[in-house]
């Protein structure tokens, strides 16, 4: 069974720090593309940040450029989205997501296969 696991969610203050990772199980994800998505409540699901397999192409938000940053680690079937000067805009369930055998890094939430539980990100004023 194919597994998305994030954590590393949490409460912090507007400026702060937090670092994501998903973990994934089932399968190894070599060769598949990772994204990170967010919801707000009340919103849709937004495209934060996408990284190919081979981790070299990655696509980020407009919003987050700058902020944050996507990377993986395969020997590890990991991916990790590093969030810097959070702001209270940027509270929401953090998703991860794998698009299989893809190097493509879509926004689209279609071209993704397997979705992780969400992690909460809350960013106080």
């Amino acid at each position: 069974q194919v597994r998305l696991v994030e954590s590393g969610g949490g409460l912090v203050q507007a400026g702060g720090s937090l670092r994501l990772s998903c973990t994934a199980s089932g399968r190894t994800f070599t060769s598949d593309s990772l994204g990170w998505f967010r919801q707000a409540p009340g919103k849709e699901r937004e495209f934060v940040a996408a990284i190919g397999w081979s981790g070299y192409n990655t696509a980020i938000r407009d919003s987050v450029k700058g902020r944050f940053t996507i990377s993986r680690d395969n020997a590890k079937s990991m991916v990790y989205l590093q969030m810097n000067s959070l702001e209270p805009e940027d509270t929401a369930v953090y998703y991860c997501a794998a698009d299989v055998d893809s190097n493509v890094v879509s926004a689209r939430r279609e071209s993704y296969d397997y979705w992780g539980q969400g992690t909460q990100v809350t960013v106080s004023s």
